[in-house]
């Protein structure tokens, strides 16, 4: 169940890709910028087309050869669902919106009796909005999971002669559309339920107010060494909460919310801004500060690196993964202060967004839209002190061998293997080689930033090798499953490894 768990996360990624083009397309022609509509439109299809997006980018994730034949019948699969459902869509009773809507508001007066007339007025539509039946994201996940998997089952299927142009992998858009069909008649009952039940859960996140905010932040961080980190940032980022545009279309997730221009979003997104822009870059140089002095420079070199990557764009991994496996009480730490950086930023009224992840990038572009963004700046910096100080605290005082503090000579030489001039290629064999060759190795993916391996014996690894052949670290994820941690260029490395297997 982890293992099919961490395939759904590592599916997300390729749909999510897409975002930071569209978020800077979407934000450049704004009003308030550039203000051409024509780059408004071209961004805002990709926001408003979510759903169909996440079941081709799904699909394609799942495939196990990322065929198109997946894609195109995620695609289809989404289409037959969503159009099937819309045929049975009834509305509610207008006494049961009138209930919703005097329900959300005393809820909301409730929970935070300082939030504005307008802003109350936008949440408590947000719940009339359950009125009608809207699978949203979650139809196109559910439509890409079904793809993805009826496509490793099918695409190489024989049919008899007379049908033999059907078979392989044209039978899967066919066999997809059957089952999206059934899907289609069960949910059209069924997702109503559902669909309350996800409001609801939404309502009773927005009443925890920062409380809901620090749970989420903390869980985040919790849960990105497994890598279901993404399975839940899907739900909080692309289905809680809806939000009607002056076009009539609705926007679900705190992300398409808060480019649509709901002034209640940007709650669950707007407590990472201090995290990843100041406070992680301030563990870094703590790291740095920490280590010996004759290793200090050689670590000041790629921290550097490391931070500024996580000022810049928002990518953490690599810092986190740097002290996750020495000492997972600090790392737990930094759970539970990306948690607090996310309630003190509610409290203080911040509302802020992001396309792709909370960077300096994301933080300049999108200054117009938020809410009280100069406000990061001081949080941020009081957070980059926090970390500093009890980073550099707890290393010192627990002797934690993160970088630079290791017994022994840091490790720059992986052994002989020498392979190519391509750095990526170089790294891929010595990889390879501290995985026990190419033999032990059935299976080779990649998310954002880390390989995704499967092998026969995941106990005679050698983890030494493969961290001086770059890797910022490593998880055995069972007897079979291994997760190395790379970096942003993860991608080219597993190219690399796949060519040599």
């Amino acid at each position: 169940m982890l293992q099919f768990l961490q395939k759904i996360g590592k599916a997300l990624m390729l749909p999510i890709a897409v975002l930071p083009a569209a978020g800077i397309v979407l934000r450049l022609g704004s009003a308030d910028m550039l203000d051409i509509p024509l780059m408004v439109a071209a961004g805002g299809a990709i926001f408003d087309n979510l759903p169909l997006i996440f079941a081709i980018g799904v699909a394609i994730g799942l495939s196990i050869d990322a065929s198109g034949a997946a894609a195109l019948s995620g695609a289809v699969g989404y289409l037959v669902l969503k159009n099937g459902v819309d045929s049975m869509n009834k509305d509610y009773s207008g006494s049961e919106i009138q209930t919703r809507y005097d329900s959300i508001t005393a809820l909301v007066n409730e929970a935070a009796t300082k939030v504005d007339a307008g802003t109350l007025g936008a949440i408590a539509k947000q719940a009339t909005l359950g009125s009608k039946v809207n699978m949203a994201v979650f139809g196109g996940i559910i439509a890409g999971i079904v793809a993805g998997l009826l496509y490793n089952r099918f695409y190489n299927i024989k049919l008899p002669e007379w049908l033999a142009f059907f078979g392989g992998r044209r039978f899967v858009p066919i066999i997809t559309s059957g089952v999206m069909l059934i899907l289609a008649f069960l949910f059209g009952y069924l997702w109503p339920y559902i669909q309350d039940g996800i409001n609801s859960a939404g309502e009773w996140m927005v009443s925890l107010g920062a409380t809901g905010a620090a749970l989420f932040g903390f869980f985040n961080r919790l849960l990105i060494p497994v890598g279901l980190h993404h399975v839940l940032n899907n739900i909080f980022w692309f289905v809680f909460g809806s939000y009607e545009k002056a076009d009539g279309t609705v926007a679900t997730g705190d992300i398409a919310r808060f480019f649509a221009g709901d002034p209640s979003a940007g709650i669950y997104q707007a407590g990472f801004f201090p995290i990843m822009m100041f406070a992680l870059p301030a563990a870094a140089a703590a790291m740095v500060m920490a280590a010996k002095k004759e290793n200090r420079k050689a670590i000041a070199g790629a921290m550097f690196g490391l931070g500024l990557t996580s000022f810049l764009t928002g990518i953490t991994e690599p810092i986190e993964f740097s002290f996750l496996f020495l000492s997972p009480v600090l790392y737990v730490t930094h759970a539970i202060l990306t948690g607090l950086s996310m309630a003190v930023v509610h409290l203080f009224g911040v509302l802020h967004g992001f396309s792709f992840s909370a960077g300096f990038i994301d933080y300049a572009l999108n200054f117009n839209i938020a809410t009280k963004p100069l406000l990061i700046i001081p949080i941020g910096l009081a957070f980059a002190a926090l970390y500093y100080i009890i980073f550099y605290f707890m290393i010192i005082k627990f002797d934690l061998k993160t970088p630079g503090r290791e017994d022994e000579a840091l490790v720059t030489d992986a052994g002989p293997v020498t392979v190519s001039d391509d750095k990526y290629e170089e790294q891929a064999a010595r990889i390879l080689a501290g995985l026990k060759g190419p033999d032990n190795v059935t299976s080779i993916d990649n998310c954002a930033t880390r390989l995704r391996l499967q092998v026969k014996d995941a106990s005679i690894i050698d983890e030494a090798a493969i961290k001086a052949a770059g890797a910022k670290g490593i998880m055995k994820m069972g007897a079979k499953n291994v997760q190395i941690i790379i970096g942003t260029d993860v991608e080219f490395v597993a190219d690399a490894m796949k060519r040599q297997t």
